[in-house]
């Protein structure tokens, strides 16, 4: 079989890492990829927006399946494009990726489906949305209703920082036409987690569990970032959770997306607030998360492909999973200054001490070859992931994985996984 791969981040690495375990695996390439993935994959300088050239090297290399890693390709049509074409393509339609490029079409299916959500108000109009928040007396958060990187959403503590908010998304648009639509929701308490499951539109098959951190610094401070290390499982979601999460999220909503004429097939993924055992949703995305995909998947004993062929060809009901009980630790090293302005181009030194140590994997994200040498290349850097026969243990091992790995400015937080320590 042979397999395209989208995108070009640690998500990416991971997919094909885990794909090129399947025997049924005979090349893949990834478009545009990374110094890591090159080493597993033949990369392709085809941007992952780049929805007709990706099509025309699908039909050329006679590509048997193609897997989509980034939010964006998808909300812009890849997967109709590549079915026009008679292309197999693994993520949803353009409209079942609205669940991700819209939080207003979000809301109201989680509105239609019953779902625990936040109370929210969208708008349009700049002067309307100054008005309400200038008039709550609550916490709320700001969301650019379209995509921004993980970046277009503000968690406002007053009228201030609301209003500062709203100035950098509707008056100066820097999210451009994210911006346009602003949803503003009442602000949830509690711990976060991702629950992120596969479906053919019917079936709905939970992966492994696994909690995300978001905020740069350590004990969640600082601005908001792609994602600074992840863990899988997350004690956060109990059995009792996993069951109730599944009842009453993730199967009503793929049942009401059906029910609105979308048979969603591929990545469904709620982010979600417990406060008190009680799961509500912050949002939702159409693929794997980044850096959750990194301890995911070096859980995962199932073939991969296997996986989304059941969902492509509506089977999903035919197939088990397998998991490792072994908990896994990413633990992300970005460039000093991300999410602001960075550096690229630094050598990274220590790459082959890290990935010499047992049960670790490094996966690379903004990296590219220079001659012989590694360099940065983004502001997310690696994603250092070992496994353990306790959460403990493979954060012992991560961080001593990462402490081989060196640039100049690098950096990472030092609390990835403290969380699940304290459960």
């Amino acid at each position: 079989m042979r397999i395209l791969v989208v995108g070009g981040g640690g998500r990416e690495h991971a997919l094909i890492w885990k794909l090129a375990q399947s025997p049924r695996s005979e090349a893949i390439y990834c478009a545009p990829g990374n110094a890591g993935i090159a080493s597993l994959a033949e990369c392709v300088p085809i941007a992952a927006n780049d929805i007709q050239a990706l099509k025309a090297f699908a039909r050329e290399r006679k590509i048997d399946l193609t897997v989509v890693g980034p939010e964006e390709p998808l909300t812009l049509g890849i997967v109709d494009e590549f079915e026009a074409a008679g292309l197999r393509i693994f993520g949803p339609g353009r409209d079942g990726a609205r669940m991700e490029g819209s939080k207003a079409f979000a809301k109201d299916i989680m509105q239609k489906a019953g779902v625990p959500t936040a109370a929210f108000r969208q708008f349009t109009d700049y002067a309307e949305a100054r008005a309400f928040v200038t008039a709550a007396s609550r916490p709320l958060v700001i969301k650019a209703d379209g995509l921004a990187a993980g970046k277009g959403v503000f968690v406002c503590r007053t009228a201030e920082q609301a209003l500062e908010a709203l100035e950098r998304v509707m008056a100066h648009h820097e999210f451009g036409e994210a911006g346009a639509r602003v949803v503003i929701e009442d602000c949830l308490t509690g711990e976060e987690a991702s629950f992120i499951c596969l479906t053919d539109g019917i079936t709905v098959m939970p992966l492994p569990s696994s909690q995300d951190h978001k905020a740069v610094f350590d004990n969640d401070e600082g601005p908001n970032t792609g994602g600074m290390g992840a863990y899988s499982p997350a004690p956060v979601v109990t059995p009792q959770l996993h069951a109730r999460v599944m009842q009453t999220v993730m199967q009503p909503v793929v049942d009401t997306l059906r029910e609105s004429g979308i048979r969603f097939k591929g990545i469904l993924y709620a982010g979600l607030m417990i406060e008190g055992g009680v799961p509500s949703v912050l949002e939702f995305n159409v693929r794997m998360g980044d850096p959750e995909t990194q301890p995911i998947l070096f859980r995962l004993k199932s073939d991969l492909v296997d996986l989304i062929e059941a969902v492509i060809d509506e089977r999903l009901h035919e197939v088990s999973i397998d998991v490792d009980p072994q908990p896994a630790v990413c633990v992300v090293m970005a460039a000093g200054g991300y999410p602001g302005t960075y550096e690229k181009g630094l050598a990274i030194e220590g790459l082959d001490r890290a990935a010499g140590l047992a049960g670790t994997m490094v996966f690379h994200a903004g990296t590219r070859r220079q001659g012989p040498a590694v360099v940065t290349n983004g502001g997310r850097v690696l994603g250092v992931t070992a496994r353990g026969t306790s959460i403990a243990a493979a954060i012992d091992t991560a961080y001593r994985a990462v402490s081989s790995i060196s640039w100049p400015g690098a950096h990472y937080r030092s609390d990835i996984g403290g969380k699940a320590l304290k459960r």
